[in-house]
């Protein structure tokens, strides 16, 4: 085993670290509170190549892979900007373009994900269907050389920032008559499609949408890939980066969490002494300290096998990365908040307002309850229970 990372990814950790300490957390949180988005953050980093460093270099990408990907998630989120459409638009849609589009998608798309000119969104989750996508109801049929969609989609992330969405439908089997999954990039723009936004108690500078398409008309080529029967493949191409990712994006920002308590504590004095010298505070600390180093290990595991094409390997790893982190970071941020006290709860001391994003990473994007059924049935061997 080698815990080293190489030479490139230590200089890609310190710089992301240090464009991220540039704009920091209260950036972050006066962005989301004002209904911005952190546009200035996201463009320099497409700029200076930290979007696409997962992209190929052949369409302006770094030529990295989900390691290096993960490495700018957790860096920023690391210094308070946890940016959600990094674990979208180059983990989800870039991967799924690049293994399973055609020639002319990758030529037409890759280009501006990769320096951060356009976003891409994915919209899977619907109102009726939730963890169960065998159940969406989106549909797209033929009409001579076109596709039309229709349906509904819910917690969109992102699709007033986005040039594209990525959609997934149901076609229908010529063989078999049944609806089989397929994958579309639908401009955001198009004719039939409308949103909605939805309210969110999180404190984020993305905004969450539900999507109605109504008839929505797109061309042939809008298809990912040459062959409908590739949607299930390319789907989940893109489920595994999304885990790591946000597993990257949590343990990042439970760091963040952590190093503002401790260095609360060491400063805090109460009756003459630093308050970090009592073990009833100390200790909560040191052990959400080690729940967060050990999904960050779990992480680091799960890019790695994925990295190497170890798919199955990199499928269980990913899925235990994820629980590991949301759970860290969950525990990170409330024992902060804790340590803080009645600061804890303040907008100045930076904690508190990461307490929603944590929580919703116990849901999405996929939800600690999914994840345990996974692993009781795919690494113990116990019959489906769902």
């Amino acid at each position: 085993m080698n815990f080293d990372q190489t030479p490139e990814q230590d200089q890609l950790r310190d710089a992301v670290a240090a464009l991220g300490r540039r704009y920091g957390h209260s950036y972050f949180v006066q962005k989301a509170k004002a209904g911005e988005h952190t546009d200035e953050l996201w463009d320099e980093a497409g700029k200076l190549g930290y979007i696409g460093v997962n992209v190929p270099t052949e369409y302006g990408g770094g030529g990295g892979g989900i390691t290096e990907l993960a490495i700018v998630c957790e860096e920023l989120a690391a210094a308070g900007c946890p940016l959600l459409l990094l674990l979208v638009s180059p983990a989800i849609a870039a991967t799924i373009i690049t293994k399973h589009g055609t020639t002319s998608q990758r030529a037409r798309l890759l280009p501006g994900i990769a320096d951060g000119t356009l976003k891409v969104v994915f919209a899977i989750t619907e109102p009726e269907a939730g963890s169960n996508f065998h159940r969406l109801a989106t549909v797209a049929r033929r009409d001579g050389d076109d596709w039309v969609i229709s349906g509904r989609k819910c917690f969109i992330s992102g699709v007033d920032e986005a040039g594209y969405v990525l959609v997934v439908a149901r076609t229908e089997d010529a063989a078999t008559g049944k609806l089989k999954p397929a994958l579309f990039v639908v401009p955001t723009g198009a004719p039939g499609m409308t949103k909605s936004k939805l309210e969110m108690e999180i404190v984020a500078p993305e905004n969450q949408w539900l999507v109605y398409l109504d008839e929505v008309r797109v061309p042939g080529d809008a298809l990912i890939g040459e062959d409908p029967d590739a949607g299930l493949p390319a789907l989940f191409s893109g489920l595994n980066p999304e885990r790591i990712t946000a597993a990257a994006m949590g343990v990042g920002t439970a760091r963040y969490a952590l190093d503002r308590a401790s260095s609360y504590v060491a400063s805090r004095s109460v009756w003459g002494r630093p308050i970090g010298t009592h073990q009833g505070v100390a200790h909560p600390l040191a052990h959400a300290a080690i729940q967060v180093e050990l999904a960050r290990l779990m992480m680091a595991k799960a890019a790695s096998l994925y990295d190497a094409g170890r798919d199955v390997e990199a499928g269980v790893a990913a899925n235990l990365a994820r629980y590991a982190s949301s759970e860290a970071a969950t525990l990170a941020v409330d024992t902060a908040i804790q340590a803080h006290g009645g600061n804890g709860m303040t907008t100045d001391y930076g904690v508190a307002t990461l307490l929603g994003g944590v929580r919703a990473g116990r849901i999405a994007p996929v939800s600690r309850e999914m994840i345990l059924n996974f692993v009781a049935q795919h690494v113990l061997g116990q019959d489906k229970s769902y």
